[in-house]
């Protein structure tokens, strides 16, 4: 059994407001720099608020960095305020916005970086927020391997809310968690079906095991 200390996370760890994604280079889609939102600060906090207005209100840019630039903010504001409400109340919008957006701010690195990177889309990782542990990754992955749409995303999610097992929620939506098409340099195909043959073992099972190995 895997150590819950060698178990991927499945919340945020850097702190609330931090450009940990968003000031990557890799993920920076103009030359301003990434901005910070301390909920500490007044001064930030005030930034924060007209950051969720302005998003609130349609007058940020539709893409994926700014979005996340928008559900940090939220998260800022909602620590700052101590609440969803008092939160929402600040910036003159919806709770619902901001609980969604903050839940978004909460999701573990990985995903985020496939939302910045374009891989999947923000309005999808709404839905994956709302579920909790290794569901999130299991959503996450869905989109990018199995190009699940947001509607079906959001009834995955729904159907785990219910008590539907995530494996089984995404099955209903046609997707095949687990299944990831792998294409290999012809010297390790060759070897790797040749070992197959001589172990009688199923290529897959020869690729969990090493893998298994590797990330241990």
């Amino acid at each position: 059994m895997t150590d819950d200390a060698d178990r991927v996370p499945t919340d945020r760890e850097s702190p609330v407001g931090e450009p940990v994604v968003r000031g990557d280079d890799a993920v920076a889609d103009d030359d301003q720099p990434a901005v910070a939102f301390d909920p500490d600060d007044p001064e930030s906090v005030a930034t924060a608020v007209e950051t969720v207005a302005a998003f609130a209100a349609g007058d940020l840019p539709d893409t994926p960095r700014y979005v996340l630039r928008a559900a940090a903010a939220c998260a800022a504001l909602v620590r700052a305020e101590d609440g969803y409400t008092a939160a929402a109340d600040r910036a003159d919008c919806s709770v619902a916005l901001v609980r969604k957006w903050a839940r978004v701010h909460d999701l573990p690195r990985p995903i985020r970086e496939r939302v910045a990177h374009g891989d999947i889309p923000p309005s999808a990782a709404k839905h994956v927020a709302r579920v909790q542990g290794d569901a999130r990754y299991l959503l996450a992955w869905a989109v990018v391997d199995d190009d699940l749409t947001v509607r079906e995303i959001r009834a995955a999610a729904s159907a785990v809310a219910d008590g539907t097992s995530p494996a089984d929620a995404l099955r209903n939506q046609g997707a095949d968690p687990g299944r990831l098409a792998v294409s290999l340099p012809l010297d390790v195909y060759r070897r790797l079906r040749a070992h197959a043959t001589a172990t009688d073992s199923d290529p897959s099972d020869v690729v969990e095991n090493a893998l298994q190995n590797y990330l241990d």
